[in-house]
């Protein structure tokens, strides 16, 4: 490791004692325990999420978050107004400095591994606290003169608080206390709900054609027993333009069984011992090598974006530079904007398919930036996270473990041709899948839809691979 990078990694050092960490278990969590310390992690999330801000005073503005709300896991006015944005951001960025190498990080060791992972956190808190400090300033719950300093000094540590909370949790979880991570667990729940809430939702609203359910399903049912056309009661129930209608949910479902036939495309690579005679296993490699991470950083890069667009199209409305990122209007309903020109416009998916034709060009320019930024997230990926052909045939290596068919040497080629290619076409198919899923309709967003399964499938996973290892099958590995 150079100089100038170790200076800048031992700066995080000094500040290791103020940054609040969860110990690793000293023992073997069972499964039974992993699984209630995930369900009180959710509680604790679904708690926060209902919990209203102490002191925010009613307010019409737009929400700058509207467009990820579902993917960041946060609920306005509340305690989880945040979600897990500034920990997905933190992420982001020191896996990109390391990444790109103007940070070096041997991740091999244990001091630069835990110098890594204190600077990450730091940034997130830093992250929540700078969120916290613009959103109370720029007037998202009232006029900060009208406030007062206590009352906007109180948000802003209501904030800072509930974001360190998710951290400890998603810490939690990571370290082996629970399954899997807490912003995967965050971000499926959040979807999940909004699907399920879109789907079933008894909420009447009055559309001008008469009071109508706000569920595609309970205004189904709701449609043909109050209609006496029921074949246009039925074309309604399918086609609705102003409230979900069958059509987004039947995309979804869709959706959801396109990318699980997906999940099971993989190469496997036999390998076997150096040492022990007859003893062969074999190395998967799954087209989505690198899972739901490309389109998680890019809901983290653009949801950013949107937010920094929005902040300064409400200050600087009329300004020619700040236009070229984005200008932005207010939805009749939703309390949220969208932008109607400028770079955020072109980056955000077309609102219907009458959009769609009518500007082929916005159309044209938001595929190509899906599929071009999740595969490149995806590419990028693996020198972050050690998974590329280098440390994958070192792993195998110390594992003393060999291809079957080449040569020692050569082990690190063959990988070199199966995991670049792996990643770039998997993080290609996830951008396909969000667009398709997006210009199909589907409820909760394209991106939303693919992170929730593919999110449910490694939950699946991590239960077999808990079962296989324990011994226990069905429902007993529970009770």
């Amino acid at each position: 490791m150079s100089a100038g990078n170790t200076k800048f990694l031992h700066l995080i050092r000094p500040f290791m004692v103020f940054i609040p960490e969860i110990s690793s278990p000293e023992r073997k969590i069972q499964f039974r325990e992993k699984v209630l310390w995930t369900m009180v992690t959710l509680f604790i999330f679904l708690v926060c999420c209902q919990i209203p801000l102490f002191g925010i005073m009613s307010s019409d503005s737009a929400d700058p978050f509207y467009w990820a709300r579902v993917i960041m896991a946060s609920n306005r006015g509340t305690l989880m107004e945040l979600g897990i944005s500034p920990i997905v951001t933190s992420g982001m960025i020191m896996q990109l400095l390391a990444g790109t190498k103007i940070i070096e990080v041997d991740q091999g060791l244990k001091d630069d591994r835990a110098l890594f992972n204190g600077a990450q956190k730091l940034f997130g808190m830093v992250i929540t606290a700078a969120q916290a400090v613009v959103y109370v300033m720029t007037g998202m719950y009232g006029d900060p003169s009208d406030l007062g300093a206590g009352i906007c000094l109180l948000i802003i540590l209501q904030l800072f608080a509930a974001g360190l909370i998710v951290l400890l949790l998603d810490e939690l979880l990571q370290k082996g206390y629970g399954l899997g991570s807490g912003i995967s667990l965050f971000i499926a729940t959040n979807i999940c709900e909004t699907i399920v809430w879109k789907a079933f939702s008894p909420t009447t609203i009055n559309t001008g054609n008469g009071t109508e359910f706000e569920g595609a399903i309970i205004a189904l049912f709701h449609l043909l027993a109050t209609r006496p056309d029921k074949i246009r009661a039925l074309k309604w129930a399918f086609y609705r333009t102003n409230l979900p209608n069958l059509i987004n949910l039947l995309a979804t479902v869709l959706v959801f069984a396109i990318v699980i036939f997906f999940q099971g495309f993989r190469v496997d690579l036999p390998i076997k011992s150096s040492k022990v005679r007859g003893q062969t296993s074999s190395y998967p490699i799954k087209l989505f090598y690198t899972s739901n991470m490309p389109i998680i950083l890019q809901s983290a890069l653009v949801s950013n974006l949107y937010f920094i667009s929005q902040m300064l199209d409400n200050k600087f409305g009329g300004n020619f530079i700040i236009g070229l990122l984005g200008r932005w209007e207010r939805m009749e309903a939703g309390g949220g904007s969208i932008p109607v020109s400028g770079l955020c416009y072109y980056m955000s998916p077309p609102l219907s398919m009458e959009h769609m034709l009518a500007d082929p060009l916005h159309t044209v320019l938001y595929i190509v930036f899906m599929l071009g930024s999740c595969a490149w997230f995806s590419a990028m990926w693996i020198d972050v996270s050690g998974t590329s052909a280098k440390e994958v045939a070192k792993q195998l290596k110390d594992q003393q473990m060999i291809m079957s068919g080449h040569r020692d040497a050569s082990m690190r080629k063959v990988l070199n041709f199966y995991i670049p290619t792996a990643a770039a076409l998997g993080g290609l198919c996830i951008g396909a899948l969000s667009v398709m899923a997006d210009m199909l309709g589907a409820i909760g967003s394209g991106t939303g839809i693919l992170l929730a399964v593919t999110i449910i499938y490694q939950y699946f996973e991590i239960f077999v691979k808990e079962q296989n290892e324990q011994g226990i099958s069905g429902l007993s590995a529970l009770f």
